[in-house]
C-alpha cells in the first residue's frame, strides 16, 4: 500500500530546509482571465523541474489558493523554459524580471505529460500582457526568506 505522506499529514512543517533557486526565461507570453477554470491542485507540495522543460505559469488571487484544492479565478501569464532545474514548492516566490510576481500556490496537472501548470497566488491577477512581460525575460523561483 502506498502511502502519500502529504494527503495523510505526516508532514507538520515544510520538510524543505534549503534548496537552490529555479531559473528560466519565458518563451510564451499570454493574455487572459478567465472563471471557472476549475483547476486542481495536486495534494504534494513540490515538483521536480528538469532543464529543458517548459512549464505554464497561471496566476490567481484567490486567498484558499493551496495544494489539495480547485482554483476558479485565473489569468494566463506565460510559458517559460528551465535553465537551471530544481524543485519548486509552495509558498516559494516567483520573480519576473527581477520583480517579485507572487508565491506558488500549487501544481495542476491537467495538461501533463505536455506542460504542468503552476499556479501562482498574486495579490491581482493580471495577463501576462497586462505585466508586460516580454520574451526572454528571466524568471527566478526562490525559497522564501531565502536570498541566496
Amino acid at each position: 500500500m502506498l502511502i502519500d505522506p502529504y494527503k495523510v499529514g505526516m508532514f507538520k512543517a515544510n520538510p524543505y530546509a534549503k534548496k537552490t533557486e529555479i531559473k528560466g526565461n519565458l518563451v510564451v507570453v499570454l493574455e487572459g482571465k478567465l472563471e471557472g477554470r476549475n483547476l486542481q491542485l495536486i495534494t504534494p507540495i513540490s515538483r521536480a523541474l528538469l532543464k529543458g522543460e517548459i512549464h505554464e505559469l497561471i496566476l490567481t488571487d484567490e486567498e484558499g489558493a493551496k495544494p489539495g484544492v480547485k482554483v476558479q479565478a485565473i489569468a494566463y501569464l506565460g510559458f517559460f523554459e528551465v535553465t537551471t532545474g530544481g524543485v519548486m514548492v509552495s509558498g516559494d516566490e516567483l520573480f519576473l524580471h527581477n520583480q517579485l510576481i507572487g508565491t506558488v500556490a500549487g501544481f495542476d496537472e491537467t495538461h501533463m505529460p505536455n506542460h504542468l501548470n503552476i499556479v501562482i497566488k498574486v495579490p491581482e491577477r493580471k495577463s501576462g500582457v497586462e505585466l508586460g512581460a516580454e520574451l526572454g525575460m528571466e524568471l527566478i523561483c526562490r525559497q522564501k526568506n531565502n536570498q541566496g
